[in-house]
Protein backbone atom coordinates (compact mmCIF):
# COMPACT_ATOMS: atom_id res chain seq x y z
CA UNK A 1 0.00 0.00 0.00
CA UNK A 2 1.28 3.68 -1.16
CA UNK A 3 -0.04 6.89 -0.68
CA UNK A 4 1.00 10.31 -2.29
CA UNK A 5 0.33 13.33 -1.28
CA UNK A 6 -0.95 15.78 -4.27
CA UNK A 7 -1.38 19.25 -5.07
CA UNK A 8 -0.45 21.47 -8.22
CA UNK A 9 0.50 19.61 -11.20
CA UNK A 10 3.91 17.88 -9.89
CA UNK A 11 1.73 14.73 -8.14
CA UNK A 12 -0.63 14.36 -10.66
CA UNK A 13 1.79 14.21 -13.19
CA UNK A 14 3.83 11.54 -11.49
CA UNK A 15 0.92 9.26 -11.23
CA UNK A 16 0.53 9.39 -15.08
CA UNK A 17 3.18 6.46 -14.92
CA UNK A 18 2.96 5.40 -11.53
CA UNK A 19 0.39 2.37 -12.55
CA UNK A 20 3.39 -0.36 -13.35
CA UNK A 21 5.05 0.28 -10.75
CA UNK A 22 2.26 1.41 -8.03
CA UNK A 23 -0.84 -0.73 -8.42
CA UNK A 24 -3.69 1.97 -8.73
CA UNK A 25 -5.89 -0.70 -6.68
CA UNK A 26 -3.42 -0.39 -3.52
CA UNK A 27 -2.64 3.49 -3.62
CA UNK A 28 -4.72 6.32 -1.89
CA UNK A 29 -4.15 9.82 -3.19
CA UNK A 30 -4.44 12.89 -0.88
CA UNK A 31 -5.27 15.70 -2.02
CA UNK A 32 -4.45 19.05 -1.10
CA UNK A 33 -7.82 20.98 -0.32
CA UNK A 34 -6.07 24.74 0.67
CA UNK A 35 -6.65 25.68 -3.05
CA UNK A 36 -10.53 25.54 -2.96
CA UNK A 37 -12.45 28.77 -4.05
CA UNK A 38 -16.27 28.90 -3.53
CA UNK A 39 -16.99 30.84 -7.01
CA UNK A 40 -20.09 32.12 -7.60
CA UNK A 41 -21.57 29.35 -5.17
CA UNK A 42 -19.93 26.52 -6.45
CA UNK A 43 -17.05 24.74 -4.87
CA UNK A 44 -14.23 24.38 -6.99
CA UNK A 45 -11.21 21.87 -5.57
CA UNK A 46 -8.62 22.68 -8.24
CA UNK A 47 -6.47 19.84 -7.00
CA UNK A 48 -8.73 17.43 -6.55
CA UNK A 49 -9.59 17.56 -9.82
CA UNK A 50 -6.20 17.62 -11.40
CA UNK A 51 -6.47 13.98 -9.95
CA UNK A 52 -9.97 12.65 -10.67
CA UNK A 53 -10.04 14.58 -14.37
CA UNK A 54 -6.66 12.82 -14.78
CA UNK A 55 -7.71 9.51 -13.41
CA UNK A 56 -11.02 10.01 -15.84
CA UNK A 57 -8.73 10.33 -18.88
CA UNK A 58 -10.74 13.59 -19.39
CA UNK A 59 -8.00 16.30 -18.27
CA UNK A 60 -6.98 18.87 -20.40
CA UNK A 61 -3.04 18.00 -20.63
CA UNK A 62 -2.18 21.35 -21.97
CA UNK A 63 -3.08 23.01 -19.27
CA UNK A 64 -3.29 20.49 -16.89
CA UNK A 65 -6.32 22.06 -15.71
CA UNK A 66 -10.38 21.82 -16.75
CA UNK A 67 -11.67 18.96 -19.37
CA UNK A 68 -9.81 18.49 -22.62
CA UNK A 69 -12.24 19.68 -25.30
CA UNK A 70 -14.51 21.90 -23.11
CA UNK A 71 -16.95 24.54 -23.97
CA UNK A 72 -17.14 27.81 -21.93
CA UNK A 73 -19.94 29.26 -23.08
CA UNK A 74 -21.06 30.26 -19.56
CA UNK A 75 -17.54 31.35 -18.26
CA UNK A 76 -17.49 33.62 -21.21
CA UNK A 77 -21.40 35.05 -21.23
CA UNK A 78 -20.36 36.28 -17.46
CA UNK A 79 -17.86 38.13 -18.67
CA UNK A 80 -19.67 39.31 -21.42
CA UNK A 81 -22.41 40.84 -19.07
CA UNK A 82 -19.68 41.88 -16.61
CA UNK A 83 -18.65 44.94 -19.21
CA UNK A 84 -21.91 45.36 -20.96
CA UNK A 85 -23.17 46.53 -17.30
CA UNK A 86 -19.94 48.00 -16.22
CA UNK A 87 -18.71 46.15 -14.07
CA UNK A 88 -15.55 45.78 -12.22
CA UNK A 89 -14.40 42.77 -13.54
CA UNK A 90 -12.81 41.61 -10.31
CA UNK A 91 -10.86 39.21 -9.20
CA UNK A 92 -14.08 40.07 -6.40
CA UNK A 93 -13.77 38.55 -3.12
CA UNK A 94 -16.76 38.42 -0.42
CA UNK A 95 -16.74 40.69 2.75
CA UNK A 96 -15.85 39.04 5.61
CA UNK A 97 -19.43 38.33 6.65
CA UNK A 98 -19.97 36.51 3.69
CA UNK A 99 -17.11 34.56 4.03
CA UNK A 100 -18.16 32.97 7.16
CA UNK A 101 -22.10 32.61 6.25
CA UNK A 102 -23.80 29.76 4.56
CA UNK A 103 -22.19 26.19 4.17
CA UNK A 104 -18.95 26.28 6.70
CA UNK A 105 -17.16 24.40 3.71
CA UNK A 106 -16.67 27.40 1.62
CA UNK A 107 -14.88 29.67 4.25
CA UNK A 108 -12.35 32.40 3.76
CA UNK A 109 -12.71 31.57 -0.28
CA UNK A 110 -15.69 33.00 -1.39
CA UNK A 111 -15.89 34.83 -4.21
CA UNK A 112 -18.78 36.08 -6.93
CA UNK A 113 -18.99 35.30 -10.59
CA UNK A 114 -19.42 38.20 -11.83
CA UNK A 115 -16.80 38.43 -14.53
CA UNK A 116 -15.03 35.06 -13.08
CA UNK A 117 -11.77 35.30 -12.99
CA UNK A 118 -10.95 31.71 -12.89
CA UNK A 119 -11.85 30.26 -16.86
CA UNK A 120 -14.49 27.30 -15.92
CA UNK A 121 -15.51 25.03 -18.88
CA UNK A 122 -19.20 24.25 -18.87
CA UNK A 123 -17.97 19.86 -17.94
CA UNK A 124 -16.07 20.98 -15.22
CA UNK A 125 -18.88 23.35 -13.77
CA UNK A 126 -21.05 20.54 -13.91
CA UNK A 127 -19.17 18.52 -11.40
CA UNK A 128 -18.76 21.36 -9.22
CA UNK A 129 -22.40 22.20 -9.21
CA UNK A 130 -22.20 18.47 -8.36
CA UNK A 131 -20.18 18.67 -5.88
CA UNK A 132 -21.50 21.80 -4.11
CA UNK A 133 -25.12 20.57 -4.53
CA UNK A 134 -23.86 17.28 -2.90
CA UNK A 135 -22.49 19.07 0.36
CA UNK A 136 -25.75 20.28 0.46
CA UNK A 137 -27.41 17.34 0.84
CA UNK A 138 -25.41 16.94 3.87
CA UNK A 139 -22.73 14.59 2.29
CA UNK A 140 -18.96 15.37 4.05
CA UNK A 141 -16.36 16.47 1.63
CA UNK A 142 -14.88 12.83 1.51
CA UNK A 143 -17.60 11.47 0.81
CA UNK A 144 -18.59 13.48 -2.42
CA UNK A 145 -15.00 13.43 -3.75
CA UNK A 146 -15.56 9.35 -3.13
CA UNK A 147 -18.23 9.60 -5.14
CA UNK A 148 -17.66 12.19 -7.99
CA UNK A 149 -14.51 9.45 -8.15
CA UNK A 150 -16.29 6.87 -8.53
CA UNK A 151 -18.58 8.70 -11.59
CA UNK A 152 -14.60 9.11 -13.60
CA UNK A 153 -13.76 5.52 -12.92
CA UNK A 154 -10.89 6.22 -11.16
CA UNK A 155 -8.61 2.82 -10.08
CA UNK A 156 -7.07 4.75 -7.09
CA UNK A 157 -8.63 5.88 -4.03
CA UNK A 158 -8.84 9.98 -3.84
CA UNK A 159 -9.72 11.61 -0.58
CA UNK A 160 -9.76 15.07 0.56
CA UNK A 161 -6.72 16.11 3.32
CA UNK A 162 -9.54 17.66 5.52
CA UNK A 163 -13.79 17.69 5.21
CA UNK A 164 -13.02 21.25 7.07
CA UNK A 165 -12.31 24.50 5.51
CA UNK A 166 -8.55 25.74 5.08
CA UNK A 167 -7.45 28.80 2.89
CA UNK A 168 -4.34 29.38 1.20
CA UNK A 169 -4.13 33.27 1.76
CA UNK A 170 -0.61 34.59 0.11
CA UNK A 171 0.33 37.98 1.97
CA UNK A 172 2.26 40.09 -0.38
CA UNK A 173 3.12 43.87 -0.66
CA UNK A 174 0.23 44.69 -1.81
CA UNK A 175 -2.15 42.42 0.40
CA UNK A 176 -3.18 39.80 1.66
CA UNK A 177 -5.35 37.79 -1.32
CA UNK A 178 -6.48 33.92 -1.59
CA UNK A 179 -3.71 31.74 -3.70
CA UNK A 180 -6.13 31.72 -6.90
CA UNK A 181 -5.87 35.32 -6.60
CA UNK A 182 -2.36 35.55 -6.46
CA UNK A 183 -1.83 32.92 -9.08
CA UNK A 184 -4.27 33.38 -11.51
CA UNK A 185 -5.54 36.47 -11.34
CA UNK A 186 -1.97 38.47 -10.78
CA UNK A 187 -0.13 35.41 -12.20
CA UNK A 188 1.68 35.56 -8.96
CA UNK A 189 3.52 39.02 -9.70
CA UNK A 190 2.81 40.39 -6.26
CA UNK A 191 5.99 40.44 -3.57
CA UNK A 192 5.62 37.68 -1.18
CA UNK A 193 5.52 37.99 1.94
CA UNK A 194 4.29 35.61 3.87
CA UNK A 195 1.89 32.80 3.30
CA UNK A 196 -1.26 31.71 6.01
CA UNK A 197 -3.17 28.73 5.96
CA UNK A 198 -6.24 30.34 7.97
CA UNK A 199 -8.39 27.66 9.30
CA UNK A 200 -5.89 25.09 9.40
CA UNK A 201 -5.22 25.11 13.08
CA UNK A 202 -8.98 24.34 13.93
CA UNK A 203 -9.08 21.76 11.01
CA UNK A 204 -8.96 18.15 11.32
CA UNK A 205 -7.33 15.43 9.27
CA UNK A 206 -10.04 13.41 6.84
CA UNK A 207 -10.25 10.00 8.87
CA UNK A 208 -9.34 8.21 5.58
CA UNK A 209 -6.24 10.87 4.82
CA UNK A 210 -5.20 9.65 8.19
CA UNK A 211 -5.32 6.05 8.05
CA UNK A 212 -3.84 6.29 4.30
CA UNK A 213 -0.69 8.24 6.09
CA UNK A 214 -0.15 5.02 8.15
CA UNK A 215 0.82 3.64 4.55
CA UNK A 216 4.34 4.47 2.97
CA UNK A 217 4.14 8.25 1.69
CA UNK A 218 5.48 9.41 -1.95
CA UNK A 219 5.60 13.28 -1.90
CA UNK A 220 5.49 14.29 -5.41
CA UNK A 221 7.44 17.08 -6.74
CA UNK A 222 4.63 19.58 -6.00
CA UNK A 223 4.81 22.96 -4.43
CA UNK A 224 6.28 22.59 -0.91
CA UNK A 225 4.46 25.97 0.46
CA UNK A 226 0.87 25.90 -1.24
CA UNK A 227 0.20 22.36 -2.48
CA UNK A 228 1.62 20.54 0.71
CA UNK A 229 1.82 23.17 3.34
CA UNK A 230 -1.63 23.23 3.93
CA UNK A 231 -1.54 19.72 4.89
CA UNK A 232 1.22 20.03 6.98
CA UNK A 233 -0.48 22.68 8.73
CA UNK A 234 -3.83 20.41 9.97
CA UNK A 235 -2.85 19.19 12.88
CA UNK A 236 -1.86 15.61 13.16
CA UNK A 237 -1.06 15.11 9.60
CA UNK A 238 3.34 15.84 10.01
CA UNK A 239 2.90 13.50 13.29
CA UNK A 240 1.82 10.77 10.93
CA UNK A 241 4.42 11.42 8.18
CA UNK A 242 7.03 11.54 11.29
CA UNK A 243 5.68 7.75 12.53
CA UNK A 244 5.97 6.35 8.57
CA UNK A 245 8.54 6.09 5.81
CA UNK A 246 8.19 9.45 3.28
CA UNK A 247 9.75 9.92 0.15
CA UNK A 248 10.05 13.13 -1.80
CA UNK A 249 10.76 14.18 -5.02
CA UNK A 250 11.95 17.85 -5.36
CA UNK A 251 10.43 20.32 -7.46
CA UNK A 252 13.93 22.20 -8.01
CA UNK A 253 17.62 20.73 -9.57
CA UNK A 254 19.97 22.60 -7.09
CA UNK A 255 17.95 25.95 -7.51
CA UNK A 256 16.41 25.70 -10.36
CA UNK A 257 12.57 25.22 -9.98
CA UNK A 258 10.64 22.92 -12.23
CA UNK A 259 7.59 25.25 -12.88
CA UNK A 260 5.27 27.82 -11.13
CA UNK A 261 6.02 30.17 -8.13
CA UNK A 262 7.42 27.70 -5.92
CA UNK A 263 11.01 30.08 -5.70
CA UNK A 264 9.26 33.09 -4.82
CA UNK A 265 6.99 31.10 -2.19
CA UNK A 266 9.59 29.44 -0.73
CA UNK A 267 11.68 32.73 -0.33
CA UNK A 268 9.02 34.37 0.80
CA UNK A 269 8.05 31.77 3.50
CA UNK A 270 11.53 32.26 4.87
CA UNK A 271 13.04 28.75 2.92
CA UNK A 272 16.20 28.72 1.02
CA UNK A 273 14.47 28.40 -3.08
CA UNK A 274 16.48 25.01 -3.78
CA UNK A 275 16.46 21.29 -3.11
CA UNK A 276 18.06 22.04 0.37
CA UNK A 277 15.13 24.09 1.61
CA UNK A 278 12.78 21.73 0.37
CA UNK A 279 14.46 19.42 2.79
CA UNK A 280 14.38 21.76 5.74
CA UNK A 281 10.22 21.85 4.57
CA UNK A 282 10.54 18.28 4.84
CA UNK A 283 12.46 17.32 8.30
CA UNK A 284 10.02 13.92 7.98
CA UNK A 285 10.99 12.80 4.59
CA UNK A 286 13.30 10.02 5.10
CA UNK A 287 14.44 9.80 1.38
CA UNK A 288 14.67 11.84 -1.81
CA UNK A 289 14.39 11.64 -5.27
CA UNK A 290 16.81 14.47 -6.97
CA UNK A 291 17.67 14.56 -10.55
CA UNK A 292 20.88 13.52 -11.80
CA UNK A 293 21.97 17.32 -12.43
CA UNK A 294 21.39 18.02 -8.70
CA UNK A 295 24.21 18.11 -6.41
CA UNK A 296 22.54 18.95 -3.49
CA UNK A 297 24.20 17.33 -0.39
CA UNK A 298 21.48 15.82 1.93
CA UNK A 299 21.52 14.44 5.47
CA UNK A 300 19.27 11.42 4.20
CA UNK A 301 19.46 9.14 1.67
CA UNK A 302 19.03 10.29 -2.06
CA UNK A 303 18.13 8.54 -5.37
CA UNK A 304 19.23 10.14 -8.68
CA UNK A 305 16.85 10.01 -11.90
CA UNK A 306 15.55 12.68 -14.62
CA UNK A 307 13.31 13.71 -12.54
CA UNK A 308 11.86 16.11 -15.53
CA UNK A 309 8.38 14.41 -16.23
CA UNK A 310 6.93 15.40 -19.61
CA UNK A 311 4.99 12.28 -20.11
CA UNK A 312 3.85 8.22 -18.67
CA UNK A 313 7.66 6.81 -19.62
CA UNK A 314 9.13 10.08 -17.48
CA UNK A 315 6.83 9.27 -14.76
CA UNK A 316 7.03 5.68 -14.43
CA UNK A 317 11.02 6.36 -14.31
CA UNK A 318 10.57 8.71 -11.75
CA UNK A 319 7.88 6.50 -9.97
CA UNK A 320 10.32 3.65 -10.16
CA UNK A 321 13.05 6.10 -8.12
CA UNK A 322 10.92 6.47 -5.66
CA UNK A 323 10.16 2.52 -5.09
CA UNK A 324 14.15 2.06 -5.19
CA UNK A 325 14.03 5.21 -1.90
CA UNK A 326 11.31 3.69 -0.26
CA UNK A 327 13.37 -0.13 -0.37
CA UNK A 328 16.47 2.33 1.05
CA UNK A 329 14.70 2.91 4.21
CA UNK A 330 13.10 -0.13 4.64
Amino acid sequence: MVTFLAGGTGTPKLLEGAAPVFAPGDATVVGNTGDDVELGGHLVCPDLDTVLFAGGDVLDRERWWGIAGDTTETHEELSRLAEAAGLDPGPRYLDDEAQTAGRDVARWRRFSAVAEFMEIGDRDRAVHLTRTSLLDEGYTLTEVTRTLADAFGLEVDLVPMSDDPVASIVHTAEGEMHFQEFWVANRGEPTVEGVEFRGAEAADPSEPALDALADDVIVGPSNPVTSIGPMLAVPGIEAALRDTRVVAVSPFVGDRAFSGPVADLMEGVGYDPSTAGVAEAYPFADAFVLDDGDGTDLDRPVVRTDTRIDDEADAERVARACRTALEAVR
